[in-house]
């Protein structure tokens, strides 16, 4: 999603990607590229009775009620007042409901492993929490980011939203389904460096995308600026001249006016 929206973004959009944002986006890629190769196998869970079970374990209630009440304070009090100067708020909004929905997707794969095998799912309340949630979920998701993309650079909104949504993610997965207990220390380094250099990659993408700098300038861009003049008007020569230590006293003073 970071190479493909920056660069679509940069010919379709008329936005620009310069050297170091191409180099975000490949760094990105690796990025995901090393976590989907380290990335922790799914635990079983083959029922909804399992699936309500790890949804009621106390430590995911509390890491929930933290998204809550996160998510709260971000809608009501955060978007109106700092929505549209800083990109963080709406993005940490799609990005804290997305731990719901991904959530959400996952009972209901269970849910519709289930029809199809004949249990009896539609009976389950948990399947219409799970249908409730999920599209709560996807148009708050859908609305905000609608709304930082109306402000925002599309380049700069979806590599920001991937590094959030993925880092709450992660963190869910860890809490519900604790997929991290089975790694091995080296899936573990490397999940951890994947998203690290997906980190570096996006910060190359949002920090110099203001910057000229190309394969044809980059010795330009390289060398060292002499600093420019320095350019003083009028009113900073009348008082320098006036106030000059270096005039003595017997000769008279001489003030110039440029006009």
């Amino acid at each position: 999603s970071v190479p493909c929206s920056a660069i679509l973004s940069s010919y379709l959009l008329g936005e620009r990607l310069n050297l170091l944002g191409k180099l975000g986006c490949l760094l990105s890629l690796v990025g995901s590229t090393v976590m989907v190769i380290h990335a922790p196998e799914d635990e079983e869970v083959t029922t909804l009775e399992e699936m309500t079970s790890k949804l009621k374990e106390p430590g995911f209630l509390a890491y929930a009620a933290i998204l809550l009440a996160l998510c709260f304070l971000l809608i009501f009090y955060l978007a109106p007042r700092h929505g549209h100067s800083n990109i963080l708020v709406y993005l940490s909004i799609c990005s804290v409901i997305g731990a719901f929905s991904v959530s959400s997707v996952k009972g209901l794969g269970i849910a519709i492993k289930g029809f199809f095998a004949g249990q009896p799912v539609l009976q389950h309340p948990l399947t219409w929490i799970l249908v409730i949630t999920l599209v709560a979920s996807i148009t708050t998701q859908i609305n905000y980011l609608n709304k930082s993309l109306d402000i925002f650079n599309t380049s700069l909104v979806f590599p920001i939203y991937y590094v959030l949504f993925t880092t709450v993610v992660i963190t869910t997965s860890i809490i519900l389904f604790k997929e991290w207990v089975t790694m091995t220390v080296v899936d573990i380094i490397g999940t951890v460096c994947g998203f690290l250099t997906i980190i570096l990659g996006v910060f190359l993408l949002h920090a110099f995308k203001d910057m000229d700098v190309n394969l044809g300038n980059l010795p330009q861009v390289l060398q060292n600026e002499q600093p420019a003049p320095v350019t003083r008007d009028d009113k900073n020569i009348l008082i320098e001249v006036d106030n000059s230590s270096i005039a003595p006293e017997d000769k008279p003073k001489v003030f110039v006016l440029y006009t």
